[in-house]
């Protein structure tokens, strides 16, 4: 493992056979919005980042100035066959001094769900952070009642750690518990070699 180097997550482009990941801006607005205009994908990440042209925007912008204060690194996910943006998901919660990243805010348009997007651009994120920046978890979180998220997050190999209680005070008010995965550093070449004979 490279850890005496520095734990500084960049905007880069990665890829298997089947997916791109393109660091996220502003340019992918139309595609972000036409991607994310399904209420079932945000229902349980409130608030809806496409419930207008103008919400995309904002998050957008919100977005690059996380990734220019070094906070998160987004991705647009596209389909490498069709070159279809099918998604987005980024690093977020960086925490260079523990060689902790979280993997979050993913969402795959819906005729892409189920299918192999999820997996590859997993992968991809994935291989960067243990083999690019030596980390030593990554982190998974999701609504306790998103049933669908925890099974993928599962499925990847990462491991059930528990529920955070009312962690995080949603758009409509609710309190939501957060069911919190991770895989760490020793865990990765086994869940690589299963991640690789999915792909």
């Amino acid at each position: 493992m490279k850890t005496n180097e520095v734990f500084n997550p960049q905007p880069t482009t990665l890829f298997t056979d089947k997916v791109i990941l393109r660091p996220l801006s502003i340019e992918h607005l139309d595609e972000f919005y036409q991607a994310g205009a399904f209420p079932d994908i945000w229902r349980w990440s409130l608030p809806d980042k496409c419930t207008s042209k103008e919400v995309t925007k904002n998050w957008l912008i919100y977005s690059e100035e996380m990734m220019n204060k070094g906070d998160h690194v987004a991705y647009a996910i596209f389909d490498k066959a069709s070159e279809e943006f099918v998604g987005s998901t980024r690093f977020c919660s960086i925490k260079p001094e523990d060689r902790n990243i979280e993997i979050g805010f993913t969402f795959i348009t819906p005729t892409f769900q189920r299918s192999y997007i999820n997996t590859h651009a997993k992968y991809c994120l994935l291989k960067y952070a243990f083999e690019e920046l030596a980390a030593i978890r990554v982190e998974f979180k999701t609504h306790e009642k998103n049933e669908k998220s925890r099974n993928a997050i599962a499925r990847l190999g990462a491991k059930f750690e528990g529920i955070l209680r009312n962690q995080r005070i949603l758009s409509d008010g609710s309190y939501r518990n957060t069911a919190i995965f991770s895989i760490i550093d020793t865990e990765w070449p086994v869940v690589k070699r299963n991640l690789e004979s999915k792909i």
